[in-house]
């Protein structure tokens, strides 16, 4: 009786090991492997899902659509608007953009807790954003600033003042805000902060620099800004409406929804139309015209050669039965056919980037600004990388690469002072009284 008893009670208490009180087993590669499985992160394998991410399968796809179509309308009004206003409009428009997108992005790092603990830290992040914005717009637009107060001689040697030591009084503004970050830095909060510092770091090169071109594209003529952007606008509705009716084969899988089909389709429709969108903004002297100055006021100028027709004979070789003998095209529409498969092949690179990078914080979109859309950093990724290709392409294979007047200019305001740019118009005026008496 007493020893059935203790087996009794051997058996509850194995039985209450097996029950989950018995100590942790070794762990081994296999079961470090299933405990890895449990764990999946929140994106999942397009590739394990047969497709089950693709939009031809989303059963909330039209309601998506629609949503997406509206905020697209809205934008589409905004940016119309914008442009009709000029320039100036423009340029406000893209700052106030970049600092939109800074802030998002800023956000993405804080954490609530170290934050409490080091009160006014996140004030360094935007001293070096708006640091990097007195530099690199004041590089851009010296000149144009020039142009517009020249008729004033004490506001024409103050600028001229600035200009000329700009590059110092940015270098000891950074100076100042690295001083400013390394008296802050608290014990226990080293890499915390050394985080966030090498965060706004990545920000104003990999965000604001590049999307910073976009001002100096417009100044070049709204041409050079417009259609680029137009032209990630068309690949990105293209790609969407493909993938939409079209799409079965996943293209990347930091997109789960981007397909091939859609990624096609959306290349061959962004060049064809950059083909026609070309022609049809070259007929307007407000697109095509250069600014030289900050002022609001209609533009008129002659059209720069690569917006005038130009005649283009067929081969001999076709059969004397070929209607045509030639076609006219502007020169433009060349270049459009370059920027196209820019915007439709190694643009989207830059949209997959901000995959990977929401992907790194589990997050489905860096905001919420844009019903449908997400935030303004969703929107622009693709068109940061755009900009800075169209400024090089521009600066590489559009603009003559003959001495302007106006390099001249800006060689001159950068290099000489009040007083010798003085002496310098006296002698030039000397050498024309020289000119007129020689050759009247």
């Amino acid at each position: 009786m007493h020893s059935s008893t203790v087996f009794e009670g051997k058996s509850k208490s194995f039985n209450k090991m097996q029950k989950g009180h018995s100590p942790p087993l070794p762990s081994t590669p296999r079961l470090r492997h299933r405990r890895r499985s449990k764990s999946l992160e929140e994106f999942p394998d397009p590739s394990k899902l047969n497709g089950g991410n693709l939009l031809v399968n989303d059963h909330n796809k039209y309601r998506s659509m629609w949503i997406r179509t509206y905020s697209s309308l809205w934008m589409l009004g905004g940016i119309i608007l914008i442009v009709y206003l000029g320039h100036l409009y423009i340029c406000a428009t893209v700052v106030v953009i970049q600092i939109l997108m800074a802030a998002e992005l800023f956000h993405l790092r804080r954490r609530v807790h170290e934050d409490k603990r080091l009160p006014g830290f996140w004030l360094i992040n935007w001293y070096f954003f708006f640091t990097a914005m007195l530099y690199v717009y004041g590089r851009i637009l010296s000149q144009h600033l020039v142009n517009a107060i020249t008729s004033d001689k004490f506001f024409y040697k103050l600028v001229n003042g600035l200009i000329k030591y700009h590059m110092v009084i940015c270098y000891f503004l950074y100076i100042a805000g690295m001083m400013w970050f390394i008296l802050t830095l608290k014990k226990k909060m080293y890499t915390y902060q050394f985080g966030q510092y090498a965060w706004t770091h990545m920000i104003l090169i990999v965000v604001f620099t590049q999307s910073s071109f976009t001002v100096a594209n417009i100044f070049e003529g709204i041409f050079w800004f417009i259609f680029p952007a137009s032209l990630i606008a068309i690949n990105d509705v293209a790609a969407y409406f493909f993938g939409f009716f079209f799409g079965k084969t996943p293209l990347i899988k930091l997109s789960p929804k981007k397909t091939w089909e859609g990624f096609i389709g959306g290349s061959f429709a962004t060049v064809l139309s950059a083909f026609l969108l070309a022609s049809f903004l070259s007929q307007f002297q407000w697109m095509t015209c250069p600014r030289k100055d900050l002022s609001t006021g209609w533009l008129r100028c002659d059209p720069a050669p690569i917006f005038k027709l130009e005649y283009y004979s067929f081969p001999k070789w076709l059969p004397q039965s070929f209607p045509w003998k030639g076609i006219s095209v502007l020169p433009v529409q060349w270049h459009a056919l370059c920027l196209g498969l820019f915007a439709s092949i190694i643009a989207p690179f830059g949209g997959f980037f901000a995959s990977g990078l929401k992907r790194a914080f589990k997050i489905k979109d860096f905001g919420d600004s844009i019903p449908g859309h997400g935030g303004f950093t969703d929107r622009m990724d693709c068109q940061m990388v755009m900009a800075i290709f169209a400024y090089i392409y521009f600066q590489s294979f559009v603009l003559p690469p003959t001495n302007s007047v106006e390099m001249i200019l800006d060689q001159i305001v950068r290099n000489l002072g009040f007083e010798e740019q003085e002496r310098l118009y006296m002698m030039l005026g000397q050498i024309f009284k020289e000119q007129h008496f020689a050759y009247p």
